[in-house]
């Protein structure tokens, strides 16, 4: 008899049948123990409201909201036209089911990813196929041969993981609930029979806009200020030149500039005593093992042209290829238990680097901490070394390799030098004060490729006479606070916007193992991603901030509960709770079924949402084709801004070609057109009723002048 093993993605499949010995068959692998196949992530998706009832077809405000009495799954809709399964879903599905059944297959193995929606991804299937036959689950973090060999050895009851899996069905359907009820119920309410816009209303979504939204907010609040500094210039016998900075107590920025011209006029010229010299050596550790997060926030903030997206499926794909451990993880240090495993993957990688000589491996808290880890330890690579990489992959893979490596190198030691200068002569309040500092060993700041900035300062010693050849009142301007990147806006997410120091790191990390926070690992890029696709968010080089759509939608959606962050990370705790068993599935639908209740008629009743104009763009859609001037947006149609002046390009948002076909005229849509010179769209409904897709162009006809939409059909 044999075992069925489901796999997430036929990478994963084919990782399991290189360790098992299986051959490659139509859809699946087969092997003498095992037959091996795969789904493409979710083969399932939870009902549309038109499912349960034909009427939710025609959305209509008094039918919101609208909340099943129990939820039901289908075959994952074709990406054209989402009234029909997908084709190569289908397949699948017929392929699973088939070997499920095969009477050779005793049981079925569970080998999705470890984590809440792998749990799911494989229990839709389990529960729609019904196969009748005991399911086990392999519980991996990595794919590498000895790896799953070793889990097909210690394989769970798939029963064991139920509350993983009430976790993940709980997630699911508080989204639907909150997604659908809030998208349908706002978009029709600012609609108004003007505005057709779909306003994308999400759990995770609002209060990561609200995020972006309170920078913003801080940055165009800010009142630009300044303060004074006193800088002065001393020489010493040797014509050797340092640097100081004037203090009274700890105060060195001044709100006025005459104390300090005063003293000023009084001192230069004069000699300086140095009453003390304090040098101290302080260890600067290396940062911890990467997480997802931080993984995101150092690629991005690293390298131009990369997302969080884009690093989360490039560390999948490193993952898939056996070369790093799972990349959804929230820790930054590593299971004890995996003690003897790390020594064996760093005597391999030690061998390829340069500094070989200085890494030797110890087991420090600040690497193994089993108190520290959920589910998942931190992303190290396997013991696999990688022959080519494309570029993409070699910059993630070297990242989390040197990170890796950077643990069990030296720790960085630099010497801080602090003088203390009397000006001598002059009865002052104050000091002068002088740092300098040199990096006596540099560690693991080699092999991340961080140089280091010193400031040398002359050998003096206590009670030495120098002379203050220069001193200079500075003028600085305190700036306001930066734009949030996706590096800065990623830990926001992961700490639920508490403030950490540095020197918080333990409870940080704490923090973020408790669940406390807004969204996943997992979910937080597509989080961003969707922000921008659905206009709220616009990238300005790294800065994200908020379109003229997103700050309305903050400033006036009624359900406010949603931008509070507080109240976005205690229901993700909630979930990971789940996980633990604090809480069941059914006390947290519970209260978000309450909870989407009581916004649906918040939005109903708010007199002030969804008033005309209320989200309408302030920006350029683009330029125009005529006159090169900004095409903006009105409550009918995009014209041009020099309309005044005699341009008559316009694009109506009522045009009747477009709504003939099943579309409609949007800022996106204009945008796009404006920027290309053609738009495409997806499931158009031609006069017969057939959909197809084609490219929109809308170009000026030669013979009268105006402009007309022309269509090209894509295969």
């Amino acid at each position: 008899m044999k075992k069925l093993i489901l796999a997430e993605k036929p990478s994963v499949a084919k990782n399991i049948a290189d360790a098992t010995d299986a051959v490659r068959k139509n859809g699946y692998f087969e092997g003498k123990e095992y037959v091996i196949t795969w789904a493409f992530g979710h083969l399932l998706q939870l009902y549309d409201a038109k499912d349960y009832d034909p009427e939710m077809k025609s959305w209509k405000m008094d039918k919101f909201p609208y909340i099943p009495g129990e939820f039901h799954y289908k075959l994952k809709a074709d990406g054209k036209n989402k009234d029909k399964p997908d084709n190569g879903v289908v397949r699948q599905m017929e392929i699973i089911k088939r070997l499920a059944q095969r009477s050779d297959v005793s049981g079925i193995i569970s080998a999705t990813d470890d984590d809440r929606e792998g749990q799911i991804i494989a229990d839709e299937i389990f529960s729609y196929l019904n196969p009748g036959k005991p399911v086990e689950r392999i519980l991996l973090n990595e794919w590498t041969v000895n790896e799953v060999k070793r889990g097909l050895a210690h394989l769970k009851p798939n029963e064991e993981m139920q509350s993983l899996q009430d976790a993940g069905f709980g997630r699911q359907i508080a989204d639907w609930l909150i997604g659908i009820n809030l998208t349908s119920v706002a978009t029709l309410k600012c609609r108004n029979g003007k505005d057709s816009r779909l306003l994308n209303i999400g759990r995770v979504l609002m209060p990561t806009l609200k995020i972006i939204y309170d920078r913003d907010k801080e940055i165009a609040d800010f009142q630009v200020t300044k303060y004074y500094k006193l800088k002065g210039i001393f020489e010493t016998d040797a014509k050797e030149k340092f640097e100081g900075t004037y203090y009274i107590g700890k105060k060195e920025k001044f709100d006025s500039p005459q104390e300090l011209e005063e003293i000023k006029q009084k001192i230069e010229g004069h000699q300086a005593e140095i009453t003390e010299k304090k040098v101290s050596v302080k260890k600067e550790y290396p940062p911890y093992l990467f997480n997802l997060s931080s993984l995101q926030g150092f690629i991005t903030s690293k390298y131009k042209g990369w997302t969080s997206d884009k690093v989360l499926k490039t560390a999948q794909d490193l993952y898939e290829k056996k070369l790093i451990t799972y990349p959804r993880t929230a820790s930054v240090v590593l299971d004890e238990s995996l003690v003897e495993k790390a020594k064996k993957v760093l005597e391999i990688h030690q061998a390829f680097c340069p500094f070989a000589g200085q890494i030797h491996f110890h087991t420090s808290k600040r690497v193994f901490d089993s108190k520290k880890v959920e589910s998942h330890s931190a992303i190290i690579p396997t013991y696999m070394v990688p022959k080519s990489l494309k570029e993409g992959e070699k910059i993630v893979y070297e990242a989390v390799r040197n990170r890796f490596l950077a643990q069990f190198m030296p720790v960085a030691e630099a010497e801080d030098t602090v003088l203390t200068l009397k000006i001598k002569g002059e009865e002052l309040p104050g000091y002068f004060l002088a740092r300098g500092k040199i990096q006596r060993e540099p560690g693991w700041k080699l092999i991340e490729g961080i140089d280091a900035k010193e400031v040398m300062l002359p050998p003096v010693k206590k009670g030495d006479l120098v002379l203050l050849l220069q001193a200079e009142v500075n003028e600085v301007e305190r700036k306001p606070p930066k734009p949030h990147t996706e590096k800065t806006l990623l830990k926001v997410m992961e700490t639920c916007g508490r403030k950490y120091e540095e020197k918080d790191d333990q409870e940080m990390m704490m923090a973020i193992l408790s669940g406390f926070s807004i969204g996943t690992p997992a979910t937080r890029a597509d989080t961003i991603k969707k922000l921008k696709d659905a206009g709220y968010v616009k990238a300005r080089g790294k800065s994200l901030t908020c379109t003229d759509l997103g700050k309305k939608l903050v400033e006036t959606f009624p359900a406010r509960e949603l931008f509070d962050l507080e109240y976005t990370g205690r229901l993700e705790k909630t979930l990971s709770d789940i996980e633990k068993k604090k809480h069941t599935k059914e006390e947290f639908l519970d209260f978000v079924e309450k909870f989407v209740t009581a916004s649906v008629q918040k939005i109903k009743e708010d007199q002030n949402f969804g008033q005309s104009g209320a989200v309408m763009h302030s920006e350029p859609a683009g330029k125009c084709p005529e006159c090169g001037a900004d095409v903006m947006e009105t409550e009918k149609a995009f014209g041009c801004s020099r309309w005044r002046e005699g341009c008559t390009f316009t694009i109506w948002k009522n045009d009747y070609f477009i709504r003939s076909l099943g579309k409609k005229v949007t800022y996106e849509m204009v945008k796009i057109l404006l920027e290309h010179g053609k738009v495409g769209f997806r499931g158009c409904v031609s006069k017969k009723g057939n959909k197809f897709s084609a490219y929109f162009f809308y170009e000026k006809d030669k013979n009268t002048g105006k402009y007309r939409w022309r269509l090209e059909f894509i295969d």
